[in-house]
């Protein structure tokens, strides 16, 4: 069934629909919706594609570090209303034919998305998320397990678990997650960016588990909602459901979670952070040095378009100007993590930089960048290089992939966006119009560098950032934790220690108990398609090779595989 018959002004099952618009270069149908209710926002992109995608996505922009839209991603996992039990979304890998399912906490949204080519099962799924995202139990026990809890170890002193807790020590280890972590609190000094949504190990044990449920309360309603789905499945039956399961349980709440544009500075900064190193191992040539911008606002479309043309022709290969310049400086030993164009964020940002290098070298590496610039921007770039980088950046928007994440959920990833923050959904899977004006802005030959000098050489809002290795800061951080447990420990009653004790053995016999998963949907075997996929084929001969052609909606672009027969071949050859 198509969408054609569901024009702006329909309503069905408590939507109504309010635009329509054909993406004839990606062969998709976009429809969307709003629930009159609740207000909840719909996107639906037909295609004729039969691996479903439903994704439930909130705006959840933290105001500290204390990792709560991390945790409560996990935590919300973990049973829900009409599934009580454990940890259903494992419990259903046994039970489910999907093609993807998961949660990922981004620096402002949350999103909970999966994919299923076999409808009875998309349908379970669509429950079970439904029904965690809007009814968790979001038990005490299960914050303890996924954020922090104290527990006693084998020598009686207390200690810091938690599953987000531990996850976060490692990744805030990591130089490559420090650097772009520290940068975005550098770049963003008033905004929810500045802060750290994953959770910083020395504030995750801030959090309490009524301001867990409060930050579900205020975010997780139907009235902060995106909900977005993908695929041949007919829209009605999910919208459907969606209403049913979920949507007419609640009313329409005014919800402010906008983020604005961060405030520009007046003047380049430069700031220094340190990563722990293990003390046997030398801290020469192991700091990275980024130098950042701040650039456009997400919804100024076809400014990020041309930055991602800038960041190809800047970055996009060893032979690129500003790439080629900081290898062969000496500087570092290779591009710093992050480089090149970002536009996750409401405001945008540009970063290059290298590792392996030295604290001493960091004004260098920023003058090296700020020159480079300077005189890319005086000589521009050669028209074949251009073109290129044109051919490259029309190739990535076109190119149906799914080597990391299913397709429709990389399709996603490029509108949410500009959905959250600019209500536009349209834009980014646009690309022939947005595309025909920038060939037409290259037509002067000046234009790429006066965009260079305006976007980043002139443009003060830019941070240089240092990140060197300290060998004591591992144990400097150990000391500040165990000191904060000392202290809380000398506080302990004999209740409260044993208090922590019980829990403790409580949430151990949890994690061992074996759950009633009945109340799970399960897949028959008449549910599972056997009949085999057959794909249509033709095959011409030429000369003495054969062709094969296979016809695939892949939105333009044509793939050539050759095989050759080396059997007759001399072993010489």
């Amino acid at each position: 069934m198509t969408s054609r018959h569901l024009t702006p002004g329909r309503m069905i099952h408590g939507f109504t629909v309010t635009e329509t618009t054909d993406l004839p270069e990606l062969n998709l149908r976009q429809v969307r919706l709003v629930h009159e209710r609740t207000g909840a926002r719909y996107l639906h992109l037909e295609a004729d594609d039969d691996n479903c995608l439903f994704a439930a996505c909130f705006r959840t922009p933290p105001d500290d570090s204390t990792g709560v839209a991390h945790i409560l991603e996990h935590t919300v996992l973990c049973g829900s209303e009409r599934y009580p039990v454990r940890d259903p979304f494992f419990a259903m890998i046994k039970r489910s034919l999907n093609t993807f399912m998961n949660a990922m906490t981004a620096s402002d949204w949350t999103s909970y998305p999966f994919a299923s080519q076999n409808r009875n099962d998309f349908d379970n799924l669509l429950g079970i998320y439904l029904d965690a995202v809007f009814f968790p139990l979001l038990r005490e026990e299960d914050f303890q397990q996924e954020g922090h809890r104290l527990e006693f170890d084998d020598e009686g002193r207390l200690t810091v678990q938690g599953v987000v807790f531990n996850e976060m020590k490692g990744a805030m280890a990591s130089p490559s997650s420090l650097l772009s972590r520290r940068l975005a609190r550098a770049l963003y000094p008033t905004t929810t960016y500045h802060h750290n949504s994953g959770g910083e190990p020395e504030k995750i044990p801030d959090l309490t588990w009524q301001q867990l449920r409060d930050f579900h309360a205020r975010y997780y309603h139907p009235s902060n909602s995106w909900l977005f789905s993908y695929g041949n499945r007919p829209l009605e039956q999910i919208l459907e459901q969606v209403d049913r399961l979920a949507l007419s349980r609640f009313d329409r709440l005014d919800i402010d979670s906008a983020v604005p544009s961060e405030q520009r500075i007046d003047r380049p900064r430069q700031v220094e952070e340190r990563f722990p190193l293990d003390p046997s191992e030398s801290p020469g040539g192991r700091s990275m040095v980024q130098v950042g911008w701040l650039t456009c606002d997400i919804e100024q479309s076809d400014e990020r378009m041309l930055l991602h043309l800038l960041s190809m022709l800047l970055l996009g290969n060893p032979a690129a100007p500003l790439y080629r310049a900081l290898l062969e400086s000496g500087l570092g030993t290779n591009l710093a993590p992050g480089c090149g164009y970002h536009d996750d964020n409401r405001s945008t940002s540009f970063a290059a930089g290298l590792q392996g290098t030295d604290p001493d070298k960091a004004e260098a590496i920023e003058q090296l960048v700020l020159r480079t610039l300077d005189r890319v921007a005086a000589e521009g770039f050669d028209t074949e290089r251009v073109e290129a980088a044109l051919h490259r950046l029309e190739f990535a928007n076109r190119e149906v992939t799914g080597d990391s994440y299913p397709y429709p959920l990389l399709l996603l990833m490029r509108l949410l966006g500009s959905w959250l923050h600019a209500d536009d959904p349209v834009t980014p899977l646009k690309l022939e119009e947005p595309l025909a004006r920038l060939r037409q802005k290259l037509e002067d030959p000046a234009y790429l560098g006066r965009e260079i000098n305006r976007l980043l050489i002139d443009n003060p809002h830019r941070v240089r950032l240092l990140l060197r290795p300290d060998p004591k800061l591992q144990e400097e951080m150990d000391l500040k934790l165990r000191d904060r447990l000392d202290g809380i420990a000398r506080q302990l009653s004999p209740g409260q220690a044993e208090e922590i004790r019980r829990r403790a053995e409580q949430l151990r016999k949890r994690q061992e108990q074996q759950d009633d998963l009945s109340c799970l949907p399960c897949l028959t075997r008449g549910d599972i398609r056997v009949d085999e996929i057959v794909i249509p084929t033709r095959e011409i001969g030429v000369n003495a090779g054969r062709f094969h052609f296979f016809p695939q909606p892949s939105n333009g672009i044509a793939y050539l595989i050759g095989r050759i027969d080396c059997a007759s071949l001399p072993a010489s050859e």
